[in-house]
């Protein structure tokens, strides 16, 4: 696959996803939309690292992404994200407001998904290049 090949995929992934988790974001609250919704962030990170950097491998951009999620839910233990989201509500989106520690969980599974939609996608890609004689 391609920087370039990479890259777009991994734009349009990234539209998609935010698009699913705006809708998500507006549904009532119940376990099921939760987990959906950090799953989805954990694969919004994902796409967003392999956007700025296409030629990591895999393991890598799973690293980072994975790395941001906790970081970020960890960031929830202080007042910080809620500061925030008070001077400008987007925010919220981004940082979170309370740590709940299944969402650790729900990330590292969702990054795996991921990781692995994107190891396919790079051997699929790899099978259909001409070999160089």
């Amino acid at each position: 696959m391609t920087t370039c090949a990479r890259r777009f995929g991994s734009a349009a992934a990234l539209l998609v996803v935010i698009v699913a988790g705006l809708v998500v974001h507006g549904m009532p609250g119940s376990a099921a939309v939760d987990i959906a919704g950090d799953a989805l962030y954990a694969i919004a990170a994902y796409a967003f690292v392999v956007l700025l950097a296409p030629r990591l491998p895999v393991v890598a951009v799973g690293a980072i992404a994975l790395t941001w999620c906790v970081s970020v839910e960890l960031l929830q233990l202080t007042s910080i994200p809620l500061a925030v989201a008070a001077v400008l509500p987007p925010a919220r989106l981004v940082l979170g407001s309370g740590f709940d520690p299944r969402d650790l969980l729900v990330y590292v599974l969702a990054v795996l998904l991921a990781g692995a939609v994107d190891a396919a996608a790079r051997r699929i890609a790899r099978r259909g290049r001409p070999d160089p004689a």
